[in-house]
């Protein structure tokens, strides 16, 4: 088992030591959801954000997926919240007050900011990373290049999360 515990660190710096932690551990396991599951274990314990999981397309809705937080919505329909935007505009949105969005779906009134980032499979959104603060303006392009770098070591096992979503 790899040891992805917290680091004194500059994000840069923190974003690196999980890239290359997590490429280990990915590369071992072929489960895709085992593989999310731990995504988000090494994300929450390295930044201890709010809440991190996926939400995966099934039916023309994201349907709630591994994570680690409190409870969550367990549905969200397309277009709506941040992550339904960020599913249908095809790109990552940076909230920095999720007050300040229009529609935002409050699962958790301890939410302040969020990050979301689309998972993409043949050019088509397959699911959404989505990560939410306590504090307000808690992310910036320095977390969204990281998480980008992050989410491209599940890139191989799309597939894998497209034959899931059909179950």
């Amino acid at each position: 088992m790899h040891q992805l515990g917290s680091i004194q660190a500059s994000k840069k710096e923190k974003y690196k030591h999980l890239y290359q932690g997590l490429h280990a551990l990915l590369a071992e396991e072929t489960d895709i959801i085992a593989n999310l599951a731990n995504f988000c274990s090494a994300l929450k314990q390295e930044f201890n954000w709010w809440w991190v999981g996926f939400y995966i397309v099934k039916n023309n809705q994201l349907v709630l997926g591994p994570f680690q937080g409190p409870v969550a919505c367990t549905r969200i329909a397309y277009g709506k919240g941040v992550c339904g935007h960020a599913w249908q505009n095809k790109q990552a949105v940076i909230v920095p007050n999720v007050h300040e969005f229009l529609g935002h779906i409050a699962c958790s009134e301890a939410s302040l900011s969020e990050i979301v980032l689309p998972l993409f499979y043949e050019d088509q959104v397959v699911a959404v990373l989505d990560i939410d603060s306590n504090q307000y303006n808690n992310f910036n392009q320095e977390d969204l290049e990281g998480l980008l770098q992050l989410v491209s070591l599940l890139q191989p096992q799309m597939n894998s999360l497209v034959q899931f979503s059909k179950l």
